[in-house]
């Protein structure tokens, strides 16, 4: 079932070259991460080269898009005014389809209620060049790892999960929409050259342990920042005892720690997978070049970490961040201490991370013990197949039915409650309440847009014991069920297999090739959309420093992409920016009142919402400043977080740290992301003061603005501003836009 567009080339040897002339240049061993990345420069001979400081220019190979995302980036692409795509592409319809009865269903409803998008995007593919997976064929990085991911590509994606193909031995990058028009435009790529850390597997997995508990165990000991700049790269002798699509839930999840991205090193698994999946002429090829996909022997780690995976227990993470790490057999005391609730509302197992062969063969394993003694889950049971041919193979060979069985309902193959896209009716809003999921992320509200539910992250298998027990005060290694006709009884260690004994069954067929002419194709967008708007450019830099900017909000704590740009019912108008504008911030913490979205208007003196403040003040020519805490805009990777402040008349977001593709995405439409140079300083600003950046007539790489806080009460502090511009980006602020300079060079 591979989707290969004309034009796609698997060259080896080029990686194999480029590799050589770095290796040489910098005279040491390289780490896998830095041959992939350094493999695919566009300049190998003279570009600059040093860890977490330089920018590289790279060519990726290709380009996947999701369809939340992949609206606004069609979008900027046709306004560039180029004829085709210079890389191949691909658009993914899995972020629209809400989870409200069963599969069948919420895919009929979701192809009627999206008709709009979905027929722009399929037409926008076949004008422009970019394959088209119809609503149905899955979640996104299911399907690359199924048909696109492969040892030593390098891809980029619409979607902060696309790491996921690490575990194919593949460079995935989540991007935002407008460095994808780069590419998809044939503009060489830039990205901080990164770090690597090094995190050595030793021992192998066996029993409860899954290779989710890696990335838990990871993510606790790096927490939600501690990747930030860096690529992460298993290796040690641990990896072998894990399976290709076992290492694609590990780096997945990555995406959890900030990292840029996370990656295997090409083995025995990666071989059978690829086998399997109708691609033995790649693993044939990626056999003759192996030197070329495996670390050299003593390269250098900036970080390593070590794990023993025979020592490594069963995890669950959460709530409301997935950094905080529990062992299973602790969580229900941490969670009564801490006043959580124990009773397990529902469990949820699929999404990205974990919806493979081997997740639901494990999973349907439990179930059936349970069956056997007569039990069903106490809880909700929900499933999520990761792709059409997962969901045809699970149903052939039986899980499907097992997992209904137990009280399990199989939802549509899409992404659905792992990014709110779930019409939940068991509990009311504001009803504390605990879920347990497979997925990667259980930030505040994000599942069920309920900020009182206690979202853990977990394995499928452990889900799935702690639905059929209903309570987080059930360790599986230790503690006993009783069946229906009274005896105690303990589950088995889960167990399947790694890939179908039989081929994989591909279902339908739901992939619709780019035409080879393509000029009669129409895309029309209807001025009266509400769901799709035309971008209008947005306005250059007026050559002035920018003064007494209103401070529209100071947020306080956590601040995600989810706070500043909702997911959930907010995700039809992604496509159109003045209507999704209305959810800018309205999830952000007001330092001043401890409320959300009730920000003070300082030109009427009335409380407001935070886009309807906005929207007054640019009415008004008054350009404001956000200012906010660490690691800011963490999570996914859309950059309609970027966009809205531009859009509402925003200039500037000052905060004491970004997340990677935040921080880029606002560079791309043309703001300034600022970092305080003393974090001390975020102390000193007030939800009414104004701020002046100034210094920008001599804006460059490496120099520091100076920034003049002015208080109500007329004094003033003067603040020195951090930022990471190159000579590339200060262009983008000069022009208003990554976009505007790309049309000015035309």
């Amino acid at each position: 079932m591979s989707r290969f567009e004309p034009g796609t080339s698997i060259s080896y040897e080029k990686l194999h070259k480029n590799i050589d002339i770095v290796r040489k240049r910098l005279n040491r061993p390289l780490t896998l991460s830095e041959k992939i990345v350094y493999g695919h420069l566009d300049d190998p001979v003279g570009q600059d080269i040093a860890r977490g400081r330089t920018y590289l220019r790279l060519r990726p190979d290709r380009v996947a898009m999701q369809d939340a995302t992949a609206q606004m980036a069609m979008l900027q692409f046709i306004s560039s005014g180029l004829p085709k795509v210079a890389v191949p592409s691909t658009i993914h319809c899995d972020h629209l389809i809400e989870a409200q009865i069963g599969g069948v269903e919420d895919l009929k409803r979701a192809k009627e209620v999206n008709q709009e998008v979905y027929n722009f995007l399929a037409t926008a593919g076949a004008k422009y060049g970019v394959g088209f997976w119809k609503p149905g064929s899955g979640i996104i990085h299911q399907i690359i790892l199924e048909n696109y991911a492969y040892p030593g590509v390098l891809l980029i994606g619409t979607d902060s999960h696309t790491p996921n193909g690490g575990g194919l031995g593949s460079i995935c990058i989540g991007v935002g929409g407008a460095d994808a028009v780069d590419v998809m435009a044939g503009i060489p790529w830039e990205l901080k050259c990164p770090n690597v850390i090094g995190v050595k597997l030793t021992g192998s997995l066996s029993g409860w342990t899954s290779p989710k508990d890696v990335i838990l165990k990871v993510a606790g000991i790096l927490t939600v920042k501690g990747g930030t700049g860096a690529i992460v790269e298993y290796h040690g002798p641990g990896v072998d005892s894990i399976s290709c699509t076992g290492m694609a839930t590990i780096c997945n999840m990555g995406a959890e720690i900030g990292a840029t991205t996370s990656v295997f090193p090409y083995n025995h698994r990666m071989k059978t997978y690829l086998n399997k999946t109708g691609r033995a002429d790649i693993a044939a090829l990626a056999d003759e070049h192996k030197d070329d996909l495996v670390p050299d022997k003593g390269c250098k780690y900036d970080q390593v970490i070590e794990i023993n995976l025979s020592e490594l227990k069963p995890h669950i993470n959460g709530p409301f961040t997935p950094d905080l790490a529990h062992p299973v057999s602790e969580i229900g005391a941490v969670a009564e201490k801490n006043g959580w609730p124990l009773e397990v509302k529902v469990g949820l197992i699929g999404s990205c991370t974990n919806s493979s062969y081997e997740d639901m063969g494990r999973a349907a394993s439990l179930a059936k013990q349970a069956l056997d003694k007569g039990l069903k889950c106490k809880a909700a049971f929900t499933v999520t197949p990761g792709s059409e041919q997962i969901r045809a193979t699970i149903e052939r060979d039986g899980f499907s039915k097992i997992l209904r069985d137990v009280g399990g309902v199989v939802l549509a193959n899409a992404c659905g409650p792992c990014i709110g896209q779930w019409d939940r009716k068991d509990v009311k809003k504001g009803e504390k309440n605990t879920i347990v999921t497979s997925y990667n992320r259980n930030f505040t509200s994000r599942n069920d847009a309920n900020p009182a539910t206690h979202a853990f992250v977990t394995s499928p298998e452990i889900v799935t014991a702690l639905a059929i027990a209903g309570t987080l005060k059930f360790d599986p290694e230790t503690d006993y069920l009783t069946a229906a006709n009274g005896e105690k009884f303990k589950l088995e260690p889960p167990n399947g297999d790694e890939l179908p004994a039989r081929d994989f069954d591909p279902g339908q067929d739901t992939y619709q090739h780019p035409p080879a002419e393509s000029g009669s194709v129409m895309v029309d967008v209807s001025p009266t959309s509400t769901r799709l708007q035309l971008l209008e450019p947005f306005d250059k830099w007026n050559g002035k420093d920018l003064e007494d900017l209103q401070v529209l909000i100071k947020v306080k704590g956590k601040c995600t992409t989810d706070h500043i740009s909702a997911a959930g019912p907010w995700l039809k108008f992604r496509g159109h920016l003045d209507n999704i504008s209305n959810n800018m911030l309205i999830g952000a913490i007001n330092i001043e009142n401890d409320a959300v979205n009730k920000i003070k208007n300082r030109l009427t003196g009335e409380y407001g919402g935070v886009p309807d403040v906005a929207r007054h003040y640019k009415a008004n020519g008054l350009s404001w400043v956000v200012v906010g805490d660490d690691n800011y805009g963490e999570g996914s990777s859309r950059e309609h977080a970027a966009l809205e402040p531009r859009h509402l008349g925003g200039r500037v977001i000052l905060v004491k740290s970004f997340a990677r593709i935040h921080e880029t995405n606002l560079k791309k439409q043309g703001m300034l992301p600022l970092t305080f140079a003393d974090p001390t300083d975020y102390d000193k600003i007030r939800p009414d003061d104004k701020i002046s950046v100034t210094g920008l007539a001599t804006f460059a790489p490496g120099k520091p603005l100076k920034g003049v806080v002015k208080h109500g009460d007329g004094s003033q502090d003067i603040i020195t501003l951090n930022h990471t511009f190159n000579e590339n980006q200060v262009e983008w602020f000069h022009a208003g836009s990554a976009l505007n300079r790309m049309k000015e060079l035309q």
